[in-house]
């Protein structure tokens, strides 16, 4: 059995572990909590050859990371398996780490340069926690800490009300389109929260620096949907003043713009046409123009994607489309879209 899961683990964890897999041991959790790597990377080039203590550091994925910057890395986790995996790791690795078995929250802490910290969002059956005071150790733990910049690891689905005494900046971090997670900087002035992207090895930073204002008016030639790293860090008005584009609604998440402009911030649909919603008008228009299967995609709209498309009742046609079901000005409307 332990063989099995070995194997199954190590096939799991190519992505986030693309060197050396075979000989890398896991836990099905920790395998999930780790982080992925481009995010492991570029969290530990911020403060390459520091001083770092890794909080709760599982199985040693980010205290690895850290090593291979040149960082002086101490990792400390309750779990004595963890910290016999972490070391197995690293010495699979060939990296210079050390992990030792603590309560993390019975410790007096020695000066670091960066302490990282990373609390289970998990119980143990499985269901996540999203009261930052539930985690496990609870978030404010941090206040034990001292050091010159102190990092929390958080989901990406963070409630920011909680965060607020805690100052610093948040940072929702994005790998070629997905959100993989949120980051607590503790030591920043800028307290508005920053998206970044990473996308073909490259890093792009988004940063709130004024009050963007941005007209709200119908569809133009294209629609725009934002990163998710965008949308959590309540940006999206400042991309779309960057991009030249309008709002469909102040309170929805898709611009438009009718000259496309090259970004690596999102995605592009060509738009067909647009209307308010009507479904026997739709259906009418997909039917006329010969098209037989739709993507439906929605934002701000009470139907599901599943019940927009049961309501057709399309028959076989060659041609497809993509449906975005969304606001204008408070009212439901469709764009007809061709996916590029």
């Amino acid at each position: 059995s332990a063989i099995l899961t070995t194997v199954r683990l190590r096939q799991q964890a190519v992505d986030k572990f693309p060197h050396h897999t075979d000989n890398l041991l896991f836990t099905d959790d920790s395998l999930q909590q780790a982080s992925d790597v481009s995010v492991r990377q570029y969290r530990a080039g911020l403060v390459a050859g520091r001083s770092v203590a890794d909080i709760c550091c599982s199985i040693g994925s980010d205290a690895m990371a850290f090593a291979e910057h040149r960082c002086d890395v101490v990792g400390f986790d309750i779990d004595p398996v963890r910290i016999a995996i972490a070391r197995h790791n690293a010495d699979v690795m060939g990296l210079s780490a050390t992990f030792e078995m603590r309560d993390v929250t019975q410790m007096t802490y020695a000066h670091y340069d960066v302490m990282f910290y990373d609390p289970a969002r998990r119980k143990s059956d499985g269901n996540r926690i999203y009261d930052v005071e539930q985690y496990i150790p609870p978030l404010s733990l941090v206040h034990q800490f001292h050091a010159e910049q102190i990092a929390i690891k958080l989901s990406p689905a963070v409630d920011l009300n909680q965060l607020h005494h805690y100052g610093g900046q948040v940072e929702f971090i994005s790998v070629e389109g997905s959100l993989k997670e949120a980051v607590l900087w503790m030591n920043r002035e800028d307290t508005h929260p920053m998206a970044t992207l990473i996308h073909d090895n490259h890093v792009h930073h988004l940063h709130y620096d004024h009050d963007a204002q941005v007209d709200v008016r119908p569809p133009g030639a294209w629609l725009f949907e934002p990163d998710a790293s965008v949308l959590r860090a309540g940006l999206v008005q400042h991309l779309a003043e960057q991009l030249g584009a309008t709002m469909l609604d102040e309170t929805i998440a898709y611009v438009s713009m009718d000259a496309r402009v090259d970004t690596v911030w999102g995605r592009y649909w060509r738009i067909e046409d647009w209307m308010p919603f009507n479904l026997k008008k739709l259906r009418r228009y997909l039917v006329e123009r010969d098209v037989g299967q739709v993507t439906v995609k929605k934002r701000g709209f009470p139907m599901s994607p599943e019940e927009v498309i049961r309501k057709l009742k399309l028959k076989k046609g060659r041609e497809s489309r993509v449906l975005v079901m969304t606001r204008h000005q408070g009212e439901p409307i469709v764009l007809i879209c061709h996916a590029l």
